[in-house]
């Protein structure tokens, strides 16, 4: 693990597993009918239990399919964290399709809703980046500037980035410090 400062923040990398981080917060990497899936977002749906998808069908019954950028929030159920931030990135189409813009406001709508909860200590995967094909080295540069922008502004104290790989981990630290200061 490694923190950063960010104002009066902290960002910090793990190589962790996000379903049993010590966050009030964790975020979901969704699909925009919030139905469970592959990868993150399978394992956060298995950990937090049966309650989770009667939650998720009921805010796309009530709102409509997410479109990228935007999250919502359910509580988190079996999870040691009070709620889950179910943020939907975008699908890497090349670059040309509004994809960075997308997946910064993925990232700041999870930080909104922090600010709107109460919720000090935010647990973020790589947003994006597994099946929906996001390059790592063009998400992890502008996911980190977003999440020091929003620790800046005051919405939440503490961002970690949970990346379930070393490897992934790796390269998200080797962006951290050329973007980020100790």
């Amino acid at each position: 693990m490694i923190r950063f400062r960010a104002g009066e923040g902290l960002l910090g990398l793990a190589h962790a597993d996000i379903t049993t981080f010590p966050a009030e917060a964790v975020v979901n990497a969704a699909n925009a009918h919030l139905a469970g899936g592959g990868g993150v977002d399978g394992a956060i749906h298995q950990a937090a239990g049966p309650q989770l998808p009667p939650a998720c069908r009921a805010i796309v019954a009530r709102r409509g399919p997410l479109e990228a950028g935007e999250a919502e929030p359910t509580p988190g159920f079996a999870l040691q964290a009070r709620y889950i931030f179910h943020a939907v990135g975008p699908i890497w189409r090349g670059g040309g399709h509004g994809e960075p813009q997308a997946l910064a406001r993925a990232y700041r709508s999870c930080l909104e809703l922090a600010r709107a909860h109460g919720v000090r200590t935010l647990a973020f995967p790589a947003i994006s980046c597994g099946v929906y094909g996001y390059p790592v080295d063009l998400a992890a540069p502008l996911a980190l500037a977003e999440l020091a922008r929003g620790l800046r502004e005051g919405l939440a104290e503490e961002a970690w980035m949970t990346l379930y790989s070393a490897q992934a981990y790796e390269t998200w630290l080797g962006h951290a410090r050329r973007i980020l200061k100790d």
